[in-house]
């Protein structure tokens, strides 16, 4: 037998099975031949120096006519883009110098290098939302998205992402470097030049799927919009009210928000083109025009039917557009996300987080992703000088579950935990250290106009985890104000700070989430209570709490502190049991004008601190001012301004 025998039976067989027997071996031995050159061509080239990513000319270009679909396999021309598609975050060389600027202009040829199945996703910002461009392509990077550009409005930030590895283009806007502000006539310039960069984009061919700086990325989302190939935009909407249970798009004739141009996905359609185009020429035509209502002026000229029964597309705008809304539980506004928790009730994975629906600026935008920990932070955020300081907030079941959720039950749920944050401020302002921030509860939602407490057909449960904006003046907080008028600063955290994986836990220079004191506050003159600088056990200090009728200095209290605290200033995190009673204030009718003026000072600056709840229906106006000092006045109740004189803070 053996190959001998095999080949005399094959010899004796007809023709034909020769040929087929004949072609098989001689396939084997070819596929044979090829993978070992391929293996060994392959493993030579991976051994010659990586290039840093530069545009290139539109020589060394492949076309766009050679772009592949989604899973079809690359032609051997095509897979050398893989080679042009350098890897994000790779510096360039140490010694290079900065190349000139013209090198980065926006052309088919430097889009084309970071294009994959024919799909680019875009960025753009000034030097002022580094860090949320930085977050952003971090978070595209660890979910395996590459194929994405940021567009510097600014030479500063243009040559810091360089320097950084971030494929970056001049968008030519000479632009300012620093925040400037929503509803300003400098971010309605921002706006206009989303505009022009998309209709600049869609005739290169590619797939732009267009976002905002103050979004990221939770999960990729290309393979969502690659199920929907028959349509020209995918947009995302303010919508709160689910549509759908599942990850269908919503249903185009239950959405009344607005739709959001913070992300949405173009094709280079000739509809999509003309759309473009249009939308730019309404924008220049006239500067007094937002570029989202723009965009929803156009779409909605005419809005339906649907495309089919299946794909929840609707033709829009011409006539001809065919675009889908994405759903809101996936690609998630910043009410769906951090009010609702939509995803979470309906047991859905986002694809994104859109900081809309927030108050406090830019700073708010930033608090909202940090709480989320979805925000990337240098590691010098994760320690504080002085170390760090957190308490357990007590919150009686009555204040949050009892009795109707009204305007009256809200404050009162709230100003109970005012008063605790004030009280923990205070004492993080005596030790130097930054305050983690509670979870904060809130039984109302905020807006911006009157609504009856939670918005109609919302999944908003009460009471909810509400974000810190929605009481607290976040951008005050964390604003530099004079320490002539408002005492020296106090620095905060997110309430899920020391949840953070990002925390170092051991082995590292900080040591945060391994070194520990747990303070229990304690009955004064109770045994084993009163001020040491020794620990009853290990990683617990016992400090007496002060009674309502007690008076103590400020000279005393801080000597209190300091001799209780004193063995634990290395100490990371300093842990309250409870703020009840833990201190009352810095002064008494004792104190001294330098006492008095500390005092002053810090109730300045905690005055303001806190912001406005919003709106009571049907009343002119409808907003209520928060009081951090509420319970020093016995008269103090939850309405709005009567008069004109009465619409201001409580200062």
């Amino acid at each position: 037998m053996g190959w001998k025998s095999r080949l005399q039976e094959i010899a004796n067989s007809k023709p034909l099975f020769l040929t087929i027997y004949a072609t098989v071996i001689i396939g084997i031995l070819f596929s044979f031949v090829y993978v070992f050159s391929a293996v060994y061509s392959g493993s030579s080239s991976s051994s010659a120096p990586s290039s840093w990513w530069l545009p290139l000319s539109s020589s060394d270009s492949p076309s766009a006519a050679q772009q592949p679909t989604v899973g079809e396999a690359l032609p051997p021309e095509q897979q050398a883009q893989s080679k042009w598609m350098k890897p994000i975050w790779e510096v360039p060389p140490s010694g290079s110098k900065m190349p000139p600027l013209k090198t980065f202009q926006l052309t088919k040829e430097l889009v084309q290098q970071r294009v994959r199945d024919n799909v680019v996703v875009v960025t753009f910002g000034n030097y002022a939302f580094m860090d949320f461009i930085l977050t952003w392509v971090k978070h595209l990077t660890d979910i395996g998205v590459d194929n994405l550009l940021v567009g510097a409005m600014d030479t500063k930030l243009l040559e810091a992402l360089y320097w950084k590895g971030i494929p970056v283009f001049d968008m030519g806007s000479h632009m300012s470097t620093i925040d400037v502000g929503w509803g300003s006539p400098t971010f309605h310039k921002m706006g206009r030049e989303k505009v022009m960069l998309i209709d600049s984009v869609l005739p290169f061919g590619y797939e732009l799927l267009m976002c905002d700086t103050d979004m990221v990325w939770l999960k990729n989302p290309l393979p969502y919009l690659s199920r929907f190939p028959e349509a020209d935009v995918l947009t995302s909407t303010d919508s709160v009210v689910p549509t759908v249970a599942d990850d269908r798009l919503d249903v185009w004739k239950q959405v009344g928000a607005a739709f959001n141009i913070g992300i949405f996905h173009w094709r280079p359609t000739d509809s999509a083109k003309k759309l473009a185009k249009e939308w730019k020429e309404l924008l220049l035509a006239n500067d007094k025009i937002w570029d989202q209502n723009g965009f929803n002026e156009l779409v909605r000229r005419q809005l339906g039917p649907s495309v089919d029964d299946d794909t929840g597309l609707v033709y829009a705008y011409d006539g001809n557009l065919k675009l889908g809304l994405l759903p809101a539980s996936l690609f998630c506004s910043g009410h769906t996300y951090f009010v609702q928790a939509m995803y979470q009730q309906l047991r859905l994975e986002p694809y994104a987080v859109h900081t809309t629906f927030q108050f406090a600026g830019t700073e708010g935008k930033r608090h909202r992703l940090r709480e989320g920990m979805v925000f990337y932070d240098p590691p010098e955020y994760y320690d504080s000088p002085g170390g760090f300081l957190t308490f357990k907030p007590s919150i009686p079941k009555s204040l949050l579950l009892d009795g109707e959720h009204n305007v009256a039950s809200h404050f009162s749920l709230v100003n109970y935990q005012i008063k605790q944050i004030r009280t923990a401020l205070a004492i993080a302002s005596l030790l130097n250290r930054a305050l983690v921030m509670p979870p904060l509860w809130c039984r109302l939602d905020r807006l911006w106009f009157g609504h009856p407490g939670v918005l109609a057909g919302s999944m908003t449960r009460q009471p909810f985890l509400c974000p810190l904006d929605h009481v607290f003046e976040v951008n005050v907080m964390l604003k530099e104000l004079p320490k002539g008028e408002f005492g020296p600063g106090i620095n905060i955290r997110e309430y899920s700070f020391l949840d953070n994986p990002a925390v170092p836990r051991q082995a590292c220079v900080f040591q945060v989430k391994e070194s520990w004191l747990d303070v229990q506050l304690c009955q004064a003159g109770s045994q084993n209570c009163q001020v040491s600088n020794s620990t009853s056990r290990p990683g617990v200090l016992k400090l007496p709490k002060l009674s309502n009728e007690e008076t103590i200095e400020f000279t005393g209290l801080l000597l209190q502190l300091k001799t209780a605290f004193s063995s634990f200033k290395d100490v990371k995190v300093i842990q309250f049991s409870s703020m009840q009673d833990a201190f009352l204030g810095f002064t008494d009718k004792a104190s001294v004008d330098l006492q008095i003026k500390r005092e002053e000072k810090f109730r300045n600056r905690m005055k303001r601190y806190v912001g406005i709840w919003c709106c009571v229906e049907n009343h002119t106006p409808g907003h209520i001012y928060y009081d951090m000092y509420w319970d020093e006045k016995p008269d103090w109740k939850p309405t709005p301004p009567q008069t004109r004189e009465d619409d201001h803070p409580p200062w």
